[in-house]
């Protein structure tokens, strides 16, 4: 009996360790608007650059100066040898919904889920082309979670100050170490078109992995294994992180690839996203919590991160500040 109990358990044990942790690097159904009136940010994911933007501009004016993951403000950007005017212009993503009817390719219910929706104009002639679906900018790692004051201001809470959790979960994931799979819900209409995810790691390494086609009709499951994945331990080349301040190994998410083949039909282009999620080894093992809080005291993470966010955020606010210009030229904006 002791002797069936002890296999029991060992087998238990056994098996528990055989399964890589899922975790979902990105779920668009919690990037709808809900900030701004009319809403047209997601509150969430709210950055602000308004100091981008001069003297220029009232302090009203600058409050609104914001962006965010929201799904209408994604960007849909053709392949340089497609993109001409017209076809660029009709390249976008728009938030959509789903019915109360609606169910995955698993069955499962997706009754008024938020969804990504691109929108993609590729040429009508035979060749190849590809668009590229990223975010408005570049998800920052490592990034304080932050709140909205009533002033439309971002402040960071005393308990998140060093942590760099704003996009974990919303584009980034941490600790992970080898990448078993991945694995994306995206709706199909029968186009033979393929489909890659575009992930950047700590080092900032840009690596994209083949998702398969969306030549079938509804939802459907999408994604890549990995043909290198060593499941048995003894089989693996074992080796030892080292811990802080070298940053923990992550992902982020920086985009879609649609292709089109030259044999394939042409034209407009629709389909859906709801979510991408990553089936992974940790990279260091959490056996305990830990007794020291180091970025929280030397913030070492976050200032190799800042010249890059600083970077980004320039660029973003340089464009931004050029499309308010533009709206009020379209308006005719008159300043008092």
């Amino acid at each position: 009996m002791k002797r069936g109990i002890f296999f029991g358990i060992f087998l238990l044990v056994t098996c528990s360790l055989a399964f890589s942790l899922t975790s979902t690097l990105i779920d668009f159904s919690e990037l709808g608007a809900d900030y701004g009136d009319p809403p047209r940010d997601n509150e969430r994911t709210l950055i602000n650059y308004s100091r981008e933007a001069g003297a220029q501009f009232t302090e009203e004016e600058k409050a609104k100066m914001v962006s965010s993951l929201a799904l209408g403000k994604w960007r849909v950007v053709l392949a340089s040898s497609s993109a001409t005017v017209a076809r660029q212009s009709l390249c976008f993503t728009k938030e959509a919904e789903t019915t109360a009817n609606a169910r995955d390719y698993k069955g499962q219910d997706m009754k008024s889920k938020k969804i990504l929706g691109v929108r993609i104009k590729f040429p009508e002639s035979n060749f190849n082309s590809y668009a590229i679906i990223k975010p408005p900018f570049e998800i920052q790692a490592y990034q304080d979670k932050d709140t909205v004051a009533a002033d439309g201001s971002l402040t960071v809470a005393d308990a998140d100050i060093g942590k760099g959790e704003k996009f974990d979960g919303i584009g980034v994931l941490k600790n992970v170490g080898v990448i078993k799979s991945i694995d994306m819900t995206i709706y199909g209409a029968n186009y033979p078109h393929a489909v890659e995810v575009i992930l950047m790691n700590e080092k900032y390494e840009e690596k994209r992995y083949a998702c398969g086609y969306l030549d079938y009709e509804g939802w459907g499951n999408r994604g890549w294994v990995n043909p290198n994945y060593v499941g048995d331990v003894r089989n693996r080349e074992l080796q030892k992180y080292p811990l802080y301040p070298r940053a923990v190994p992550f992902i982020k998410f920086i985009g879609l690839i649609i292709y089109r083949d030259a044999n394939a039909i042409g034209g407009d282009f629709i389909t859906y996203v709801k979510d991408i999620k990553v089936t992974y080894d940790q990279a260091v093992l959490d056996l305990e919590e830990p007794q020291i809080d180091d970025e929280s005291i030397w913030h070492i993470l976050q200032d190799r991160n800042e010249a890059r966010k600083q970077a980004e955020y320039k660029r973003l606010g340089a464009r931004m500040v050029l499309e308010v210009l533009e709206e009020q030229k379209m308006d005719g904006y008159q300043k008092e």
